[in-house]
């Protein structure tokens, strides 16, 4: 199979990274694309597990260099997708998982027209904010933020097309949805090479 670049989008809370790790881990030879951030990493993160993590002078350096497929300002904090990801995924010939808002899916589907995208959805908003609220990690003006851009990026991904949307409204179905697409993507025509033996010129 030739390269598979598969573009997850969510708001926040909607058990998108749980996913995208699934997915790798179900996939010999397939990696998770870790961005850069010029933030702090929290508690539980790791460098060159959840981000790199770098100040910002290095990261315009990095832009400078052109080392990034897309980056953006979110909340203050910059983030980039590093091309060598690409090129990793395409020598290798493998599934490259990429986790991005959905301006910065936009933009790799622009350079990579074959980049297939989905977008995360909770059940509704209004277990969003149940979600939100368990996790204890916001307080009551943060999670109201947070629901106004879940809606904003529902309707930017709407505007911009996105090929699939799962609902998580059970990991283990959205899971399986995600594996249907793969599967679906990976016997797209172009995608999987074909036997000589077939004598098709």
């Amino acid at each position: 199979m030739s390269a598979l670049l598969f573009i997850l989008s969510a708001p926040s809370g909607t058990g998108k990274t749980t996913l995208a790790r699934r997915l790798v881990a179900a996939h010999p030879g397939a990696f998770f694309s870790v961005s850069y951030t010029t933030r702090s990493p929290r508690a539980h993160e790791k460098e060159g597990v959840d981000y790199h993590f770098v100040d910002e002078a290095r990261f315009q350096q990095m832009v400078a260099q052109g080392a990034f497929v897309e980056w953006a300002l979110v909340h203050g904090c910059h983030y980039g997708t590093p091309k060598a990801v690409i090129d990793r995924a395409r020598k290798e010939g493998v599934l490259a998982v990429f986790d991005v808002d959905v301006q910065g899916g936009e933009m790799i589907k622009k350079q990579h027209p074959d980049a297939v995208r989905s977008l995360i959805l909770p059940p509704s908003l209004a277990e969003l904010e149940r979600r939100l609220r368990a996790r204890s990690t916001d307080d009551s003006a943060a999670i109201q933020r947070r629901l106004l851009a879940a809606r904003e990026e529902i309707g930017r991904a709407r505007r911009a097309d996105y090929e699939y949307w799962v609902v998580n409204d059970d990991v283990d179905r959205a899971y399986g949805d995600l594996e249907a697409i793969v599967r679906a993507e990976s016997c797209r025509a172009g995608r999987r090479p074909l036997s000589p033996d077939l004598g098709i010129p």
